[in-house]
This record gives C-alpha cells, sequence and structure tokens, in this order.
C-alpha cells in the first residue's frame, strides 16, 4: 500500500496536471505531436485518482462521491483512448462516382483500427444557395449508402448532419466544384471511365485547370474549364449549378484542344471521350468511437455529484 498511497499523493496530482497542461500546449503547437503529450498525462492522472480513491476511507463511506470520481476516472482513459484511436480525414467525391475508402488526407492515432476501407457511399448531387455577397446557406446533400447488410440506403446530410457508417462521420464542407469526366478507351481496347476533380468553385473561380493521367497510362492531360457565363452572381440570391455555356480545354504535349460534351481525341496510348461535367463535394470525416460512452460517463458523473452535494445539503436545515 506504500507505493499506491505515493501515487495518490496531491503533489503528483498537481505535477500531472501541469504536465497535462505542457502537453496541450506542446500539441497544439506541434501538428505532428497531438497524441502522446496527451496520452500520457492522461493515464497518469487516471492511475492517480484511482489511487486516491483505493486509499481514502471517505469514498468507500460516501457512494455517491465514489462514483464520481470513477467516473472522472473512467472519462480521463475514455478521452487517453479516443486520442489514441481518433481519425479526422478529407476526401473529395464526384456526384455517382462511389467512395471505396480512401482518404485523400488524413491525421489518425496510433492505434486506430476502423473498418473505413469497407464504407461505400455514392453522393447523388447536393444544392446550396447563395444571398447576396455570396453567403453560403445550408449545403444539403442526397447519399446512398451501403449498410453491413448490403443493403443500399438514402440520406440527406449537410455541414451538421454527417453521414455515419462504422463509426464514421461524413460532414460536407463548402469545398466543391465542378469534375469533367471522361471514358478512356486504351489500345488493348481496356474501357474506363474517370473524372478530374477541379480546384473548389467559387474559391478559386479563376483557376480551374488541373492534370490526370488516365489509368494504366503514362500520359500527362492537362484540363482548363473555360466557362462562358455568371455561375454565381454576388449581386442576387443564386444557387450553385453546373454552368451551361463552357469549353473544356485540354492540352496534351504540345497539342492543344477544345472540347464539348461527346468529342474524342485520338492519342498514341487511347483514346480520349469528354462525357461531361459533374459536381464534386469535399467530405470532413471524423471517427472516434469514444463520443458515446464519454456522454455516458458525463452524465454519471454529473448525476452522483448533484447527489452528493443533495445529500450533504440537506443533513441540516438550510435555515439553521
Amino acid at each position: 500500500m506504500g507505493l499506491v498511497r505515493r501515487l495518490a499523493s496531491l503533489r503528483l496530482t498537481l505535477a500531472l496536471i501541469v504536465l497535462l497542461g505542457v502537453g496541450v500546449a506542446f500539441a497544439y503547437l506541434r501538428e505532428g505531436a497531438r497524441t502522446w503529450p496527451l496520452v500520457v498525462p492522461l493515464i497518469l492522472l487516471a492511475i492517480n485518482l484511482m489511487a486516491a480513491v483505493m486509499t481514502n476511507g471517505v469514498f468507500r463511506r460516501q457512494t455517491a462521491l465514489l462514483v464520481f470520481h470513477l467516473a472522472l476516472v473512467v472519462l480521463l482513459l475514455l478521452v487517453a483512448a479516443g486520442r489514441l484511436t481518433y481519425l479526422n480525414g478529407y476526401v473529395g467525391v464526384t456526384e455517382d462516382v462511389p467512395f471505396e475508402g480512401e482518404l485523400s488526407e488524413s491525421d489518425r492515432g496510433p492505434l486506430h483500427a476502423g473498418a473505413l476501407s469497407g464504407v461505400r457511399f455514392v453522393n447523388r448531387g447536393f444544392h446550396i444557395d447563395y444571398a447576396p455577397g455570396l453567403q453560403r446557406e445550408a449545403t444539403r446533400n442526397q447519399v446512398a449508402w451501403q449498410g453491413s447488410d448490403g443493403r443500399w440506403h438514402d440520406e440527406l446530410i449537410g455541414d451538421q448532419k454527417p453521414l455515419v457508417v462504422s463509426g464514421y462521420r461524413f460532414y460536407t464542407t463548402f469545398n466543391k466544384g465542378f469534375a469533367p469526366t471522361f471514358r478512356w478507351r486504351d489500345t488493348h481496347g481496356y474501357v474506363v471511365r474517370g473524372s478530374v476533380q477541379l480546384p473548389p468553385y467559387p474559391l478559386k473561380e479563376y483557376s480551374q485547370a488541373a492534370e490526370w493521367s488516365p489509368p494504366g497510362s503514362t500520359l500527362s492531360i492537362w484540363v482548363l474549364l473555360d466557362i462562358d457565363e455568371i455561375i454565381l452572381d454576388p449581386a442576387e440570391h443564386t444557387s450553385f449549378r453546373l454552368p451551361e455555356h463552357y469549353k473544356l480545354v485540354v492540352r496534351i504535349g504540345r497539342e492543344r484542344h477544345e472540347m464539348h460534351p461527346g468529342d474524342s481525341l485520338q492519342t498514341a496510348d487511347g483514346t480520349l471521350e469528354f462525357e461531361g461535367l459533374r459536381n464534386w463535394m469535399g467530405y470532413r470525416v471524423f471517427y472516434d468511437w469514444t463520443l458515446p460512452w464519454l456522454l455516458a460517463a458525463c452524465a454519471v458523473a454529473v448525476v452522483s455529484l448533484a447527489a452528493h452535494f443533495w445529500r450533504k445539503f440537506t443533513a441540516r436545515p438550510w435555515d439553521a
């Protein structure tokens, strides 16, 4: 018990709180070190608090106070577990092109072992209204997602209402834009469809260009969307939509071509056919399995602490 009493020391508690504060500051300043500087002091604080519960007889005599401190221990351990297993990421998904479990960028805990590779959903299109001054209003994105039973389900999501599949939360973002879609036929007759997600619109309205290489080809294709109309008028109430008057400028090496839907180009590696434009939506992806348990632990902590003080204050008349 001597070791347990030393672990329950209030001086150790103070030192660990300072260590946690240093860890929070370090994690804030160093983007690549946001796990262990927080996890280590959280686990040590949980051990310190558990040792205090074991060695202090007050907790054994007051059940509500005991439950409150045990809930705090659980909270500390859950926060630490969340930092070890979390995921934050981003992905852009073209309309009617299935998401197949891969993110464009991600930041995850060292013990993350979710089933993202098995998540399947389809962006069915979205509607966004803009107030004068290009003030973006609510995003309404229709999606279809595949459940664990293999059946497909429809759902309407947005910036605040995520799509939740296998614990992963997909939120719409302000990033969205246009995606030229192509049909590529190589010299062996193999046909594949592909799309090029152009930079976000209207954020990068005047730089709607990107490069693309067809599957199985080393050919570098540069495309530029030249829009000949006003899509979002800053002086009016308007909605995001696909352009009706445009041309697609395509450069392959030194050759320059202008394409419209249905046009095709013959290259040394195969045939490129421009099928048309689609929308794409950028999604913020978040995973933390501890969230419902954190809510439950917080509720237990609040109720037990309220019960403790209620019993304490009702032990004697308040007007005494």
